[in-house]
């Protein structure tokens, strides 16, 4: 079935939408500009986890490198399989995705027997900087700690992308209205329902484990004490990297071998809040001129309509624009 829009429905479907989205653009811009300036203090270099913070462990050195997780990561969050280097046959992704939020990568050093794996999904670090960098608050970090994203405050502008130095929100470049993908910590899928992430519930190992951070961490340095040997600098990946992060690791190899970046103790989002509160400034003033654009296109296109329609009850013939 074919649908012809005339002059006039063309032009008030445009003229509704430009007003539309300049009047929404107005408001969200200036909370955003508003947030970024109010929140410095929200934003201390050395943020402290609420007592009820949720985390993750992973201990490389228990991961035999299954991948269990991966599937159960896929099936909990309604995300399709990978196949495109395996031809269609099995999951096989590089790394993390569009379809991918959580994946199990190794390293090996072709130098040694020199191995590990690593497993990788968003860190929710207590300081987020995709939250800070994020100008219409699409991401948002939960009372426990997860980082969820709301599709229906994205503009898709990927500043998360740039700001996160894990390199997590990944961006949905195959599809026409893309999304930003990540980890949430199955936040609407299982949390919400007193469950465990699927990640952690379906490893066979306990290579990765879901509880209380303040729990998880004294676990890890039980770990560390009990064998010093077994484990890389005898220290905690994720205590105190940019400010603290919600996912914790332990290995017998350099976490930078791993994939994980070297980082200071100060919070990202610290930082963040600089830029984005001088940014988000310069911003409010184009949003006000186009909020203020669209109120005289929208007066006037009403204006107009209610002539038109004066028109043809006077004359009987529709005006025909």
């Amino acid at each position: 079935m074919s649908v012809t829009l005339s002059r006039r429905q063309a032009f008030k479907a445009m003229i509704g939408l430009g007003g539309t989205a300049a009047s929404a653009l107005l408001p969200s811009t200036a909370h955003a500009a508003t947030g970024a300036e109010g929140k410095t203090e929200e934003h201390p270099a050395h943020p402290i986890a609420p007592p009820d913070a949720i985390a993750m462990l992973y201990d490389s050195t228990v991961c035999t490198g299954c991948k269990a997780c991966m599937p159960a990561c896929n099936e909990a969050n309604g995300l399709p399989t990978d196949t495109l280097l395996s031809g269609g046959i099995w999951d096989m992704p590089m790394g993390l995705n569009s379809k991918t939020k959580n994946i199990i990568e190794l390293y090996q050093d072709p130098q040694s027997d020199e191995f590990a794996f690593v497993k990788k999904q968003c860190m929710h670090c207590l300081d987020p900087a995709c939250v800070t960098g994020c100008p219409f608050g699409s991401l948002v970090k939960q009372d426990l700690g997860a980082v969820t994203w709301n599709s229906s405050l994205c503009i898709g502008c990927r500043y998360c992308e740039v700001a996160c130095p894990f390199e997590v929100p990944q961006f949905q470049w195959e599809n026409w209205n893309p999304k930003i993908v990540k980890c949430e910590f199955c936040y609407d899928q299982r949390l919400k329902e007193d469950m465990q992430p699927a990640c952690t519930a379906a490893c066979p190992t306990g290579a990765v484990i879901f509880g209380k951070r303040t729990d998880l961490l004294a676990q890890a340095k039980e770990r560390i004490a009990a064998t010093p040997e077994k484990y890389f600098e005898n220290r905690v990946y994720g205590e105190h990297e940019a400010g603290g992060t919600q996912v914790l690791y332990l290995s017998s190899v350099s976490f930078q071998k791993l994939g994980l970046p070297k980082l200071g103790t100060t919070s990202i989002g610290h930082y963040a809040t600089k830029v984005t509160s001088v940014l988000y400034k310069w911003l409010a003033g184009p949003a006000l001129v186009a909020g203020v654009f669209g109120f005289f296109i929208r007066r006037n296109w009403e204006r107009h309509e209610a002539e038109r329609r004066e028109h043809e009850k006077k004359t009987g013939f529709p005006d025909q624009l």
